[in-house]
């Protein structure tokens, strides 16, 4: 027809003519205009028309047109007409092999995203026909059906080995391995890069070929191609997670390969080769068959550790002085605020099993955050020297020296790298060279350099903990110095570096800081003033950790005015949408926690406008649920940190902030909290509500008969955190509501006694679960006592490694009562309850003379005799214990 003529015509001059590049974009991004052009049924003919026929235009008007038609088919694939449907699928057959590479790979991309619309079942025939081109004697078509099963193998890789296509893999892996020896390398690496996306996955077509193809990798080896050796290397790397088996008759030469390839001139090819021992690491065969590698492993690894020049130009490595310059907002990270989790206090310190790891610990370039050879060569530094230990030292001691004195600034640099990476694994073997290298260290913290300086920072963190454990004149008071200086360097990097640095000594010097806080609150409030929005954020967390770090000792009007003000001043810059209210709530939190009444004047704004933030939320979110096509999804991070900071202020203020409670609507819009279906709101508000109910009960009372069912659902390990905190909850209510909890005992009894008995739960919620379950009895033994055979001895075993503390002593007191009501529950397991009440330190006088009656009466019960026999069963420090606090 005419106007299709005509159609054809505008749509060609809106992609090309004299300024393509500017209309090119402005039709992608013209909605209103492709809307148009789509209202006519067969527009797609025309774009697969330009793509595949029209050979006058130019390729890059005709790749666009082909990726319009893509963007269709995504859309609106489900309205093409049939006829349309089939010419599209037709001419990318016949096209293939097109001459240009940019068609033949956007002829691909086409492909896989009509595939990717559940067609790869309704298209029987592209699989065979694909196939059957690579035999094309045309080069071209050969590679062209190579792409488009690349990606059809990367996008599609379980459908393929599916009944619902007959297993076509059992035709295809074999069909690739022949092509391993094909004269053109491009060839090569699209067939191992096929076979490739089937490893991970164990698809039965390959299993069954696996020793064709190990052998197919070994003859590609050596081949001149970089690309077909990532190929292979990536394919070992695989291997070794999920066969290797069939790898180790061949360790010794894969070894040797792989030492190799770290080494390749490429940096792609060595960087997949690095991965290899960053897998074998986590091998339990890593070290049978590594030892005698490693004298050649080790210095190839610390080369890969050196800054490529490329690093140092992205990392603007001669740029000394950039604090002026204002960071890009991309260049920022999202943030994820880590909930509050209640914990209890342990012999040495706090922390649960690897639950605090700072998971970009061993980050030690963030900016750069691309994976490169360096980052992965440290890695696997740091995870050997995890498996070796100290049997890494004799590799790596004579080649640090030359790194660390070396006059060339990228070798230095490296070296502190290097030490940094080996801090966790060969701390022991390291303690005798610290005396002499951490002056080193410290010295390198002023180098004119700024990636030395950030380095060093990094480094000297991953020695704090040694640091502490030494006189504090020694290395502390130099390190702090120092690192406080760097905290105000001119450089962006290094301030960032210096501030994590600082925040890792703070956990672990703790109140031995406190006769240096005057000096280091100056230094952070400085900063202040002086940091850029990216490592604001970071300073935010330095100053929370402090807090967190030396608590009540930050309650000194000094420190009060130093701190408070800058922080306020922000708090009063962030409108209530900005992210970073979320470290700012953060750092608040912990400051609000530690000051406890200091915190008195600033409370009241604060707490408000966390009220506020919690409202806004909620009424958002009740909007979306309500009509999810006119509002958005509120970010409920802002409700959780809020929730969170209230946490810190009920704990920090206790029975002060009993006002400000009594004049908001937070127990209606707890009640709310607690049934949201996101489990970290629910998390948040149990640890409120117990905060709350320590603080001042008399606001919470009234809302129990509510609030208990919910807790009792919430008692589910399905979600470690949100259990945990339900469960600390329901044991501080249990202690404020004394008898009256009587009706509710029922409601979350038997789920608590499940939870303690269940394999495999995590200590932390073991603990609360028992401490809970202590106190319910403490409160209304006869409701409980029953169950004690039930749950006696996970009891006693989960509460024997917690320090003496008031959660501990109420829930002792539970017990002994529990065993006054119901003696016989206790009988079977007598041992475990004699080693809990061991474990007490100093229990106050009458918990101890609880203790003496339920020893002394269970030994006058069984006489001299059979208690004799008893106790021959206790380990020898158990006996002990007893014989002298206990007299038995």
């Amino acid at each position: 027809t005419v106007w299709s003529r005509g159609l054809l015509q505008s749509y060609l001059s809106t992609l090309s003519g004299p300024e393509v590049s500017y209309s090119q974009t402005s039709l992608l991004s013209d909605p209103e205009k492709l809307e148009q052009l789509n209202q006519f049924p067969d527009f797609n003919n025309y774009l697969i028309f330009v793509l595949t026929r029209l050979k006058t235009e130019d390729e890059p008007t005709r790749s666009l047109s082909g990726l319009i038609l893509k963007n269709n088919v995504k859309a609106h694939y489900q309205n093409f007409p049939p006829a349309v449907a089939d010419f599209i699928k037709q001419e990318c057959l016949n096209n293939i092999g097109d001459p240009s590479p940019l068609i033949r790979a956007t002829i691909g991309i086409l492909i896989t995203t009509i595939t990717s619309k559940g067609e790869l079942q309704t298209w029987p025939e592209l699989l065979p026909q694909l196939c059957n081109l690579l035999n094309s004697e045309d080069y071209n078509t050969c590679e062209g059906s190579f792409g488009a099963l690349q990606k059809i193998c990367e996008d599609s890789s379980e459908l393929l080995e599916s009944d619902a296509l007959n297993r076509p893999l059992n035709i295809m892996i074999p069909k690739f391995l022949q092509f391993f020896k094909h004269c053109s390398p491009k060839i090569r690496s699209h067939a191992i890069a096929c076979v490739n996306q089937f490893i991970i996955g164990r698809a039965q077509a390959l299993m069954d070929n696996i020793d064709t193809f190990i052998e197919s990798l070994f003859a590609l080896a050596t081949d001149e191609d970089s690309e077909v050796r990532k190929n292979v290397c990536r394919a070992l790397v695989m291997l070794l997670e999920v066969r290797i088996d069939r790898l180790i008759p061949h360790m010794h030469s894969i070894i040797q390969y792989m030492l190799q390839r770290t080494q390749d001139p490429d940096e792609n090819v060595s960087l997949e080769a690095c991965e290899f021992w960053l897998t074998l690491a986590e091998q339990p065969i890593c070290k049978e068959v590594l030892s005698g590698h490693l004298v050649q492993l080790i210095p190839i690894l610390v080369n890969g550790m050196k800054y490529s020049e490329i690093d140092i130009i992205l990392l603007k490595g001669d740029v000394e002085e950039d604090e002026a310059v204002p960071d890009s907002e991309q260049d920022i990270k999202p943030r994820f605020h880590k909930s509050r989790t209640v914990t209890l206090q342990h012999e040495g310190g706090e922390g649960e099993e690897g639950e605090d790891v700072d998971e970009d610990d061993d980050d030690d370039d963030d900016t750069l955050s691309d994976w490169n050879l360096r980052k992965c060569s440290a890695a696997a530094l740091d995870v050997l020297a995890n498996v070796f230990r100290d049997e890494l030292l004799p590799h790596l001691l004579p080649l640090l020296k030359g790194l660390l004195f070396s006059p060339d600034w990228v070798i230095k640099e490296s070296g502190i790298l290097v030490l940094g990476a080996i801090a966790e694994g060969c701390m022991q073997g390291m303690v005798p060279y610290l005396p002499e290298l951490l002056p080193h260290l410290i010295a390198c913290l002023c180098d004119k350099k700024a990636l030395v300086r950030s380095i060093a920072c990094w480094t000297l963190s991953r020695y704090a903990h040694w640091v502490v454990s030494q006189p504090p004149d020694s290395h502390l008071k130099p390190l702090m110095t120092e690192l406080l200086k760097r905290i105000l360097d001119g450089n962006k990097r290094v301030q960032e570096a210096a501030c994590s640095a600082f925040a890792t000594l703070e956990e672990e010097a703790c109140t031995e800081l406190v006769p240096y806080l005057s000096f280091i609150l100056d230094t952070l409030v400085f900063a202040f003033g002086k940091y850029q929005h990216k490592n604001l954020l970071i300073l935010y967390d330095a100053i929370g950790t402090l807090a967190d770090s030396v608590g009540h000792h930050l309650n000194q009007p000094e420190y009060i005015q130093k701190l408070m003000p800058p922080l306020i001043a922000k708090w009063n810059e962030l409108k209530d949408e900005d992210k970073d209210l979320f470290p700012l709530l953060e750092c608040l939190s912990s400051v609000a926690t530690a000051l406890q009444s200091g915190f008195l004047p600033y409370c009241e704004p604060v707490y408000q406008r966390c009220v506020t933030l919690v409202q806004k939320t909620l009424a958002q979110a009740m909007m979306y649920n309500q009509h999810p096509d006119q509002y958005e999804a509120p970010d409920k991070d802002f409700m959780i940190v809020a929730l969170d900071l209230l946490s810190g202020l009920a704990e920090g203020l206790g029975a002060s902030v009993d006002q400000l409670v009594a004049r908001s609507n937070i127990m209606t819009l707890l009640f709310q909290c607690m049934q949201d279906p996101m489990p970290e709101v629910r998390q948040s508000s149990f640890a409120l509500l117990g905060d709350l109910t320590k603080a001042c009960f008399p606001h919470v009372k009234p809302c129990i008969a509510e609030f208990m069912p919910i807790l009792g659902l919430n008692l589910n390990p399905e979600f470690i955190s949100v259990c945990n905190n339900a469960t600390w909850a329901i044991g501080e209510i249990a202690m404020q509501m004394g008898s009256d909890m009587q009706p509710y005992v029922g409601l979350v009894l038997n789920n608590l006694v499940e939870i303690i008995n269940r394999p495999n739960t995590p200590k932390t919620l073991l603990e609360n679960t028992a401490i809970t379950i202590g106190r319910l009895g403490y409160v209304c033994p006869q409701e409980v006592s029953p169950m004690l055979q039930q749950f006696i001895r996970p009891w006693c075993t989960s509460l024997r490694n917690i320090r003496d503390n008031e959660e501990k002593d109420s829930a002792f007191r539970g017990i002994c009562m529990m065993i006054g009501v119901n003696p016989a529950g206790v009988v079977q397991d007598f041992i475990f309850f004699c080693d809990a009440v061991a474990s007490w330190v100093s229990p106050k006088d009458d918990l101890r003379d609880m203790f003496y009656k339920i020893l002394h009466g269970f030994k006058d019960q069984v006489g001299e005799e059979n208690w004799q026999q008893f106790s021959e069963q206790f380990p020898p420090l158990l006996k002990e214990r007893l014989s002298a606090c206990y007299g038995v």
